[in-house]
């Protein structure tokens, strides 16, 4: 019997002779770390763009983190009670503007279910419909999910949001398809990025007011009759946000509050460790 056939060169090999010496001598990368800076040289190369290896960057990065490390934590979660009145629910829809809110019952450890903000509104035309009967189902993924895997998830189910489980079954945060496209792409621009020269203090239905954490702190007296000073004389500061922050002692958290010269300043978004918007309204005089 004869010997098989010597295999047959790979016909679809086209580097040269030099390249594959080159490549024996200066292998490729054998590390993330190794991988990153390979393309750290390439952006410097002008083999591809800043924003191309940041990308590239994100991607790689990703493949080493999990749900934990991006999710939103229990306490900062925005959720909506299925036995709260209709009116504070939808308030409390307005005001945070999301498009989904987890829901739960009797506690927050009891999540229910999803009420997309879209199909809350359908309770102002028929107001025979229940919450309940507008729920979709709530997805529950482990800390330890890796974002890989959950943004594929994501893109088969259709879900947009999970709700983040520790390893004790107990609620840790919620994570959504935005937090995990933000590890490779950088921050999302949503609906309350808007340009500097369209304004910064914007009035809104309930009387109270939106307002950017960029805005001087001159601007803000301005509008709404009042004189800011912080507790301390010496402190100069430029904007709203960073009085607030300063009198805080910390990095705001959305959901946070602050009262200062007889205004109530809620934090409703940040980004990169600053407030992007403030809803401000008067302190309410419980005496009243």
């Amino acid at each position: 019997m004869s010997d098989p056939s010597p295999a047959r060169p790979d016909r679809d090999d086209k580097r040269t002779f030099f390249q594959k010496i080159a490549e024996f001598i200066h292998p490729g990368p054998d590390s993330t770390d190794e991988l990153i800076d390979t393309l750290a040289e390439a952006e410097h190369n002008q083999l591809i763009g800043a924003e191309s290896r940041k990308m590239l960057e994100g991607v790689i990065r990703m493949a080493d983190m999990s749900a934990g490390d991006v999710m939103v934590p229990t306490p900062r979660m925005d959720m909506i009670d299925i036995d709260a009145p209709f009116d504070e629910l939808l308030h409390g829809v307005i005001d945070t503007a999301h498009s989904r809110f987890p829901v739960f019952e009797r506690e927050r450890e009891n999540i229910i279910g999803i009420l997309m903000a879209k199909d809350f509104l359908k309770l102002q035309r028929a107001p025979e419909l229940s919450i309940r009967a507008l729920l979709r189902p709530a997805v529950f993924v482990p800390e330890s999910k890796v974002l890989n895997d959950l943004l594929r998830d994501f893109q088969s189910n259709h879900n947009h949001l999970a709700i983040v489980i520790d390893e004790f079954g107990r609620v840790a945060g919620l994570v959504t398809i935005e937090d995990v496209l933000e590890e490779i792409v950088g921050e999302i621009e949503d609906e309350f990025d808007i340009a500097d020269d369209e304004g910064d203090i914007f009035g809104l239905v309930d009387r109270s007011y939106r307002v950017s954490g960029d805005t001087t702190i001159e601007r803000v007296e301005h509008a709404f009759g009042v004189k800011l000073q912080s507790a301390d004389p010496d402190d100069d500061f430029d904007t709203i946000g960073g009085l607030i922050a300063h009198a805080m002692g910390h990095v705001p958290r959305r959901g946070e509050r602050h009262e200062i010269a007889g205004l109530d300043f809620l934090v409703m978004l940040t980004k990169g460790g600053a407030v992007k918007w403030f809803k401000v309204a008067p302190v309410r005089n419980e005496s009243a």
